[in-house]
């Protein structure tokens, strides 16, 4: 812990660090001294000490509670904290070589993430105190875990919210452009510099497995990307139609599919909304829909809009299906909830007059786990349904 740093915090922000969640906004700071990517102590009004936290004055949140004692982040801290959430993984059987292992918050460490792909390892850093520590940090990963090698893709905006410059750059050993990888029994090729998030949806990964266990007949895989869902599906589909608007993520949805050897599968670029609206109308039938879009609503206000798009995608899917047939529905808009999406399906199902089974509702792999305190950890929503 650095001597001297403190932050003091008024009612409202003690209320929230003893209900569990561990960051305090700058509108709810009382008193503070520290420079950024310091780990000071929180106190309340009163003097008493509520934790140790990351802490940078220059972020919108100031603090990230990262121990309700007084502790000393050093080199050894982080070591261990990385060490804690590696074993967590390997108690999870994953069947695939690409997964998280470290998530942020939800493994103690705010604004760290590091995902595995085969034998590389990328990170995300998005705050002042894993910054400063980064070295430590890439000596406990590559003692723990003995990787080829470390890239930090730095294209976050969370580093510009904590004043940290915005650049990938290589942290040890070789990292090539991008690697296959195995999720389940299908084989990805993976942009490691240039995909999305550390160059793949890795919190998708039991999802798309589900897919490839319940699709069947005509599939449609809308808002595709590189393949992650229709590529499962293709193994047990009669024939799987990737959607999507980006012509290089079809391009890599294409390589994907000659990677594994698939044959029963076609390659769309159009508009989700156009193409969906256009075949429903035009009355086709599928037996599998599987929607996976970009986050609707990248804040609050947009929550509005974000509800009428997830009404008409739906509504529209739920008029192709088949009798007997599945609707795989994501949203990974943390500011919608899982009430509203749940309402949104329902008035969907009502408007496309459609009666609707839901098998299962479905969130983030676990290797990207939520934490009961804190809302922010659970983000993604899956919904699995069968048109009766």
């Amino acid at each position: 812990m650095e001597r001297g740093g403190f932050v003091v915090v008024n009612g409202k922000g003690a209320r929230r660090l003893r209900a569990g969640h561990p960051w305090v906004y700058g509108s709810d700071v009382v008193e503070e001294r520290g420079e950024a990517g310091d780990a000071v102590t929180v106190r309340d009004g009163r003097g008493t000490t509520l934790g140790t936290a990351f802490y940078n004055p220059q972020s919108t949140i100031r603090i990230r509670l990262v121990s309700r004692e007084p502790v000393e982040v050093d080199d050894g801290w982080f070591r261990e904290r990385i060490d804690r959430a590696v074993a967590y993984r390997e108690t999870l059987g994953i069947d695939g070589d690409s997964l998280r292992l470290v998530h942020a918050e939800a493994d103690g460490l705010p604004g760290l993430v590091v995902d595995r792909y085969g034998d590389v390892l990328v990170a995300q850093v998005g705050t002042a105190a894993v910054e400063r520590h980064l070295e430590a940090v890439v000596e406990a990963l590559v003692e723990g875990i003995a990787p080829a090698g470390v890239l930090l893709r730095g294209d976050t905006a969370a580093r510009g919210r904590e004043g940290l410059a915005r650049e990938d750059r290589t942290l040890y050993g070789e990292v090539p452009q991008s690697v296959v990888v195995r999720e389940g029994s299908v084989r990805f090729r993976v942009d490691l510099r240039g995909g999305q998030k550390t160059g793949s949806f890795l919190d998708q990964r039991e999802n798309h497995l589900l897919a490839g266990r319940l699709a069947r007949g005509r599939t449609l895989d809308v808002f595709s990307y590189a393949g992650g869902f229709g590529l499962h599906a293709a193994w047990r589909s009669e024939s799987v139609e990737f959607v999507d608007a980006s012509g290089p993520a079809l391009d890599t949805a294409r390589q994907n599919a000659a990677l594994n050897g698939l044959e029963n599968v076609t390659f769309t670029r159009a508009n989700a909304f156009n193409l969906l609206r256009e075949r429903s109308d035009a009355g086709e039938s599928y037996d599998t829909v599987i929607l996976d879009p970009p986050a609707f609503a990248k804040t609050r206000r947009e929550v509005g809009k974000a509800l009428r798009a997830y009404k008409e995608i739906n509504l529209r899917a739920m008029k192709l299906l088949a009798p007997g047939g599945h609707l795989i529905t994501c949203s990974c808009s943390f500011h919608l909830s899982r009430e509203e999406f749940e309402e949104t399906l329902r008035r969907s199902a009502a408007d496309a007059g459609a009666v609707m089974r839901v098998l299962e509702w479905r969130g983030q792999g676990k290797d990207h786990p939520e934490l009961l305190t804190v809302p922010e950890t659970r983000y993604l929503k899956c919904a699995v349904l069968q048109k009766t």
